[in-house]
C-alpha cells in the first residue's frame, strides 16, 4: 500500500483538479490524505450561512463530506488565510497563504509526510494552473517540504492539458457551441492556463468514475463556480474532467504514462 498526500489550496480544489485520481486510488487500497493550505474564506458566501457562523468552517464541513466520497482517510489544514486573487490586499495580511514563510510553511506540510510517511506528494505546476497566489504558492511548499521530509516523497503536480482544452473547444464551436473561453488566453498571472501537453507526462483516466468525481464537486456547493460546473450536461462535464493530468519533474520531456491511478 502506498500513500499519497494530495496539497490543495482552498476547499474545492480537489473536486475539480484531483478527485477523480483519489477515488481511484482510494478504491485500489491505497491511502490517500488531503490537505488544504487555506480555509478559503474568500469564497462565495452561502445565503444560509448565518451572521455567527464563518465561512471557514461552513467550507471544512464541505470538506470533509468531498473526503467521503473521495475515499481520503484523512483531511488536514495547514491553517493560513485565504489570499485572495492576484493584486488583493488580502495578499499582504500577516496570515495570508501567499505571505506565509516558504519554510515555516514547508515544515507544517513536511510534518504530515513524515507522520504519514508518504510515498507520493501531489502538488501544481509552475504557475498553479492559472496563476493565483495561493495555487502558486502550493507548488514551491510542496517542493521544499517533500526536500524536508524525512523521506523525500515522489512529487508529482496537477496541471490541466491545454493542448486537449484548444481541441475540445474546437469541437464544441464547430458543432456552433460557443464556450465562451479561450485556452490561450492569459489568466490570473498573464500566463495562459495549464501547460502545453509536451510539458506533461502522466493521464489519469477518470471517466469510470465521473459521476463520484461529481459528487465531491456538488460537496462544495456552496460556490458560485462549482455550481456552474455542476451546469454542464453530464456528457460536457465528462467530457471536459475525463482526464487528469500531471507533471512529474526530472523526467524527460513527453508524456510518460497513462496511470490507472496515483502510485
Amino acid at each position: 500500500m502506498t500513500t499519497t498526500v494530495f496539497f490543495h489550496a482552498h476547499p474545492d480544489d480537489e473536486a475539480s483538479g484531483t478527485a477523480g485520481s483519489m477515488i481511484l486510488t482510494s478504491d485500489a487500497g491505497h491511502r490517500v490524505v488531503v490537505v488544504y493550505a487555506t480555509h478559503g474564506e474568500h469564497g462565495t458566501v452561502p445565503p444560509d450561512l448565518g451572521d455567527d457562523r464563518p465561512l471557514a468552517e461552513y467550507r471544512r464541513i464541505e470538506a470533509e463530506a468531498s473526503a467521503k466520497v473521495t475515499g481520503a482517510a484523512r483531511v488536514e489544514w495547514l491553517g493560513y488565510a485565504d489570499s485572495g486573487m492576484t493584486g488583493w490586499e488580502q495578499n499582504a495580511h500577516a496570515t495570508s497563504f501567499h505571505g506565509a514563510d516558504l519554510d515555516e510553511a514547508a515544515g507544517r506540510l513536511a510534518a504530515i509526510l513524515d507522520e504519514e510517511d508518504a510515498d507520493i506528494l501531489v502538488g501544481y505546476d509552475w504557475h498553479g494552473g492559472y496563476g493565483h497566489p495561493d495555487h502558486v504558492k502550493v507548488h514551491h511548499v510542496a517542493h521544499r517540504a517533500a526536500d524536508r521530509a524525512a523521506r523525500r516523497p515522489r512529487v508529482l503536480e496537477n496541471t490541466m492539458n491545454r493542448d486537449r482544452m484548444r481541441e475540445q473547444l474546437a469541437a464544441a464551436n464547430s458543432m456552433g457551441l460557443d464556450p465562451g473561453f479561450d485556452a490561450d488566453a492569459p489568466m490570473d498571472d498573464g500566463n495562459p492556463m495549464g501547460l502545453p501537453e509536451s510539458e506533461i507526462h502522466h493521464a489519469v483516466d477518470v471517466s469510470g468514475v465521473i459521476d463520484r468525481k461529481r459528487a465531491a464537486l456538488a460537496c462544495h456547493g456552496s460556490q458560485v463556480d462549482v455550481q456552474g460546473m455542476l451546469e454542464m450536461p453530464p456528457e460536457i462535464y465528462a467530457q471536459a474532467f475525463g482526464v487528469e493530468h500531471y507533471a512529474e519533474p526530472g523526467l524527460p520531456q513527453g508524456m510518460a504514462t497513462r496511470l490507472p491511478f496515483i502510485s
